[in-house]
């Protein structure tokens, strides 16, 4: 199953593109990633040490592993991912995101391969990881299930999909555009587009059809009360993540 069409949304890069140099700052239009990330990141290194058998006590548990961070904006999960040991590559449609991925990355010490290239042409060129991160993107593609398909070709037999995104109802419009964008101001206004969303059961069907296999769903959810993310079994009303894997 292969795939060459290009799903960037020329209009979605130029909003993330636009708020660039924001992405190591904890308090800028970011926040809510930064607020969100350690719940992201106990999901994902949590389902990659099950799928690969990783002890995740050792030093470096993802060594010899390949990762691919789509939609890697500054690195806010690339650099924890190569700091467990894997060879990561990120990878962004918005070209002014990776200049600021690389600085940040030397200055950690992290050797990091960032570049401003499309899932659909990482595919194309034959590349394939055990891992692909693809948190936060789909909902921001021109076709949804095209760019899974690419997703599916990049991984390796065996390898694991990490997708979230946020579910459609008057829930998650009220959470993510009115309290984020309109009254928090967390992020500009426009960054989502509600019609954009996509419901569990709406990206199950597409991870399906584009040749993978569900192996778990959750939710991401906020707490206002003491302004915390945790991961919930049945929630799954606004921020959700799930893992498929590309059969053997």
């Amino acid at each position: 199953m292969t795939t060459s069409t290009n799903t960037v949304d020329p209009a979605e890069v130029a909003k993330f593109e636009a708020m660039a140099a924001e992405w190591w700052d904890p308090t800028g239009k970011f926040k809510p990633l930064h607020m969100m990330n350690p719940t992201r990141l106990d999901y994902i290194t949590r389902q990659t040490a099950a799928e690969f058998d990783r002890d995740l006590n050792a030093p470096r548990p993802f060594e010899g592993l390949r990762v691919l961070d789509i939609g890697c904006g500054g690195g806010l999960l690339s650099e924890p991912m190569a700091r467990l040991g894997a060879t990561v590559v990120g990878a962004d449609a918005a070209p002014r995101n990776i200049p600021v991925a690389q600085i940040h990355a030397e200055q950690s010490g992290l050797d990091i391969d960032y570049r401003h290239v499309t899932a659909e042409a990482l595919a194309a060129a034959g590349e394939q990881f055990d891992v692909v991160l693809n948190m936060e993107v789909v909902e921001h593609v021109s076709d949804p299930q095209s760019y899974l398909t690419a997703c599916h070709d990049l991984l390796r037999p065996g390898g694991l999909m990490i997708c979230s995104t946020i579910n459609r109802n008057a829930r998650s419009f009220a959470m993510a555009i009115v309290g984020a964008e309109w009254v928090m101001r967390w992020l500009p206004k426009g960054t989502h587009d509600w019609d954009k969303f996509i419901k569990p059961a709406e990206l199950q069907d597409l991870i399906a059809k584009a040749g993978l296999t569900p192996v778990d769903v959750k939710g991401f959810v906020f707490n206002p009360l003491n302004w915390s993310w945790s991961i919930s079994d049945k929630d799954l009303a606004v921020n959700y993540v799930t893992a498929s894997v590309r059969p053997a």
